[in-house]
């Protein structure tokens, strides 16, 4: 059962300036910055709230490595901004199939790992009224729960 907005995904051409930009202007700080090679993007996790399920609510920005990879692809054509919403859910693998059962087409066989050792997989855009989907499964934390990756 999905239990939350995990986080809302954006796209960036420069990771350090929108970090910054989200600082200055709303107080966000940045928790946590990661390369994901397996995704193709440079990863900044701001952290806005916790949740009643013990999770925390995110801004994920996301700078491509290369402008080959989805997100890099993506930033090509749409230019910055939302990329895509992410729910957050106890069993990744269960909603994914509950999903697959509705008739949505579920991106990854199997989960891939997200930021921070999440599970994840999306959901394809044109499924779910042109948004890009993501359902995350949190890895077990040292008390901050979350995010996903991309």
């Amino acid at each position: 059962m999905l239990t939350r907005i995990d986080h809302i995904g954006i796209a960036c051409a420069d990771l350090d300036a929108t970090a910054a930009f989200y600082r200055a202007t709303y107080g966000f700080e940045v928790f946590h910055t990661e390369v994901n090679e397996e995704q193709g993007v440079r990863e900044a996790m701001l952290r806005i709230n916790g949740t009643d399920d013990g999770g925390a609510s995110w801004i994920q920005l996301l700078q491509p490595l290369d402008p080959e990879s989805p997100v890099g692809k993506w930033l090509a054509k749409n230019g910055e901004g939302v990329h895509h919403i992410a729910f957050g859910t106890a069993d990744v693998e269960a909603d994914a199939e509950t999903a697959r059962q509705a008739g949505v087409r579920v991106l990854y066989d199997t989960p891939r790992t997200g930021s921070m050792g999440s599970r994840i997989t999306f959901l394809h855009p044109k499924d779910c009224h042109g948004v890009l989907t993501e359902l995350v499964t949190a890895a077990p934390s040292k008390g901050v729960e979350g995010p996903s990756g991309h």
